[in-house]
């Protein structure tokens, strides 16, 4: 009897090991709890047909299923996954109100938050401002993720005043607080450029009005040089207005050429020295956008980049001959890279690890060594990144953190 049953279970058990792994398989692939991945295996659709698509998927099977299949899902080289998480996140939106924030995930660039300040303020107008500072405490992701929210807000505050971004301004003045040094203003203003840049949902004809009125045909930095742009916010503002500059070299976002770069590097090179913050935050602006694009703009997989990717990124910012434009812009990616946590650290190592400049190099870790600093507070965790610098940089890792 004994016989039989251990031959019997050395039939059973390969046949209940295979199922273990399908199931552990299944969710990651999301081809059995989610069949609209292998549906949308080698699909060709245009932004605005995933937008339908995943807008109508959420109306069906609400937004937590939504992002789970825009987390799987294969989707066309080049498509904005974090303009894309805008489409699932307002249709949460729309079925839950502010209260769908408890079922946002922090993926897609804080997305999902972006969109639940966003759809806050269309419905409630300036009313809204202290639910939305109540709601973006509780905003999915690292510490970074309480700021980042008022970016989505500044989405909605330049659709509420009609694309006014005088308005917008002074709405979004209104903001900071002193426990987060007014850090809420500029990042406002930061949704809101990006709004006028690539957004228009709400009212596309009063939108491409805007952008008439506010983007120059012979001025690239024509936004940023408004009156209206003070000290405390211009910066932000060069900080996303990087896809105009390449617009306006002529390139096409989903396939610019070194020239277009080049020029846009040279947008930045105009601004005097004099305004050294504005100068910076121009040139680090491609440093961000130069991280995105390597990745083909599929935000889920930044901290999955390639050697090959890594080095592409550090000889963008080597296109400029600017030596204090380089560093900028190596410390943007950096940041990109690591996005304040939320990111695995390991591709923000490999990526300063492998800049072949002494000067460089050190303003990248410099930058990584205090963004961890700033968005984690674990000992632990400072412990073990520092470990795992490289060994001219590991004494400093330990003086900044761990003093």
């Amino acid at each position: 009897m004994l016989i039989c049953r251990n031959s019997l279970l050395r039939h059973i058990i390969p046949f209940v090991l295979l199922a273990f792994l399908v199931f552990l398989i299944a969710p990651n692939s999301g081809f059995g709890v989610y069949p609209e991945v292998k549906e949308l295996e080698g699909n060709r659709m245009s932004f605005d047909e995933l937008g339908e698509y995943f807008t109508d998927l959420t109306v069906k099977k609400g937004g937590t299923y939504g992002f789970e299949v825009l987390k799987r899902a294969e989707l066309p080289p080049g498509t904005d996954l974090h303009f894309l998480g805008h489409f699932v996140g307002d249709e949460l939106y729309r079925q839950e109100g502010v209260s769908g924030m408890s079922k946002c995930t922090h993926g897609f660039r804080n997305a999902c938050s972006h969109a639940m300040v966003i759809g806050a303020m269309v419905e409630f107008g300036e009313g809204a401002l202290p639910l939305v500072k109540e709601v973006c405490k509780d905003a999915p992701g690292g510490s970074g993720a309480y700021t980042m929210c008022f970016h989505g807000f500044g989405h909605g505050v330049f659709a509420y005043t009609g694309y006014n971004f005088e308005d917008t301004v002074k709405i979004c003045s209104r903001t900071g607080t002193p426990e987060a040094n007014n850090r809420e203003f500029p990042e406002c203003i930061g949704g809101a450029v990006m709004e006028l840049l690539g957004g228009g949902g709400h009212d596309k004809e009063l939108w491409e009005k805007a952008r008439e009125k506010y983007l120059s045909k012979t001025e690239p930095r024509s936004l940023c040089e408004f009156s209206f742009m003070t000290d405390e916010i211009r910066p932000i503002c060069y900080t996303y207005l990087t896809p105009h500059l390449f617009e306006f070299a002529g390139g096409d976002l989903g396939h610019l050429t070194e020239e277009n770069y080049r020029d846009a590097f040279l947008y930045c090179d105009e601004i005097p020295i004099s305004l050294e913050g504005d100068r910076l935050s121009c040139f680090g602006s491609l440093g961000k956008e130069f991280v995105v694009l390597a990745q083909n703009r599929d935000v889920r997989k930044i901290d999955q980049m390639t050697n090959t990717q890594l080095d592409k990124v550090y000889e963008l910012c080597k296109i400029t001959e600017d030596e204090a434009g380089q560093a900028a812009c190596v410390r943007n990616a950096v940041q990109s890279l690591f996005w304040g946590g939320e990111n695995d650290r390991g591709a923000a190592i490999r990526f300063c690890s492998l800049i072949y400049d002494d000067k460089n190099q050190f303003a990248c870790f410099s930058e990584l060594v205090g963004a961890v600093g700033y968005y984690i507070k674990d000992k632990s965790y400072y412990r073990e990144f520092c470990s795992e610098l490289p060994d001219g940089h590991i004494k400093g890792c330990r003086n900044t953190l761990l003093r």
